[in-house]
């Protein structure tokens, strides 16, 4: 069973320099919004793109007398165990450039005003 999971960021904490997280948005209260955005939305696809795999293990009707060691489920959970936290993927997002963002009162300005 190969993963196809495509996330690379860093695993470890890693100290960063706030001055150059927020230098695209110019503001650090927004930058750690959007960055909370987007590791939200990470953490969802990760979560369902698990959950789809490992339903791939279900057995209907089991009980605790047939549950059994499966090595490719341990093996698919230890994956995800060793993958960087989405707040880490959505940082790394962000230094490349990645991650689209917009303020709502510039929606709001580029809506024409009617009379």
């Amino acid at each position: 069973m190969t993963m196809n999971t495509k996330f690379t960021a860093a695993k470890t904490t890693v100290t960063r320099d706030v001055a150059k997280l927020d230098q695209e948005i110019g503001n650090v209260y927004e930058t750690v919004a959007i960055l909370g955005k987007r590791a939200n939305q990470i953490s969802v696809k990760i979560k369902e793109e698990l959950n789809a795999k490992l339903e791939e293990f279900a057995i209907s009707g089991e009980n605790l007398e047939e549950v059994y060691e499966n090595r490719e489920q341990i093996e698919v959970s230890k994956h995800y165990e060793r993958m960087p936290k989405p707040a880490a993927l959505a940082i790394q997002e962000m230094q490349d450039g990645k991650i689209y963002h917009r303020r709502a009162e510039e929606v709001t300005d580029a809506t024409p005003k009617q009379d």
